[in-house]
């Protein structure tokens, strides 16, 4: 355990960043999982509103720095495939 005041200031803030990075990255994975249920049911317009919402949490998760800002425009990207697949169809 760090005896330095510094040092336990850090440990403090280490924690409290990990628990907010974990809970926008699990809800990121939820939305994103739904998308994908929804893409898979065939309905066009819940795909989209799917499609829409996992896009707000990629790319919040991205301006918060929980993810790449690349990896969240090809999560995105494969995600819009799949909804023009499925509102083609």
């Amino acid at each position: 355990m760090a005896n330095h005041k510094s040092a336990l200031k850090r440990i403090r803030q280490s924690e409290t960043r990990r628990k907010r990075n974990q809970h926008i990255r699990t809800q990121m994975r939820t939305v994103v999982k739904r998308c994908r249920e929804a893409f898979d049911s065939g309905d066009a317009d819940k795909a989209a509103q799917a499609y829409a919402d996992a896009e707000r949490a990629i790319r919040r998760a991205a301006t918060k720095g929980v993810i790449p800002k690349k990896r969240a425009d090809r999560s995105v990207g494969r995600l819009a495939k799949r909804l023009n697949a499925v509102q083609s169809a």
